[in-house]
């Protein structure tokens, strides 16, 4: 990939969910595939999407910049974190903000935007 080319991954004809512009990867807000669990199972689904993004735009989540949580009940903030803490490369941790937010879908508990750099 050239640092000098913008590139989009899973264009729709609303948004991409991801793009890549000078070794920097930009995910859309990724949201759980199912709105049928709980706030741990959608975040682990949220977080899944995020490194399989991330590979395919060749990142990984070492390389993240900056992620925004949003959480359609703050008070879900312990269960979302013990997913995260899981997750995230120790020594890697981002810059991150989580935010309470009404959300598009009323199924789902959580969305997820975040940066990344190209490996």
């Amino acid at each position: 990939m050239s640092d000098n080319s913008l590139q989009r991954f899973h264009v729709g004809p609303r948004l991409s969910e991801a793009a890549v512009f000078h070794g920097v990867v930009y995910l859309a807000g990724m949201v759980p595939e199912r709105g049928d669990t709980d706030i741990r199972g959608q975040t682990a689904d949220v977080l899944a999407q995020i490194e399989q993004r991330l590979a395919e735009c060749g990142s990984d989540k070492t390389r993240l910049l900056r992620v925004q949580i949003f959480l359609t009940d703050i008070a879900d903030i312990t269960a979302m974190n013990e997913v995260w803490d899981a997750w995230v490369a120790p020594g890697h941790t981002p810059p991150r903000a989580t935010v309470q937010a009404a959300l598009a879908n009323p199924d789902w508990k959580i969305e997820v935007v975040a940066t990344a750099a190209q490996v």
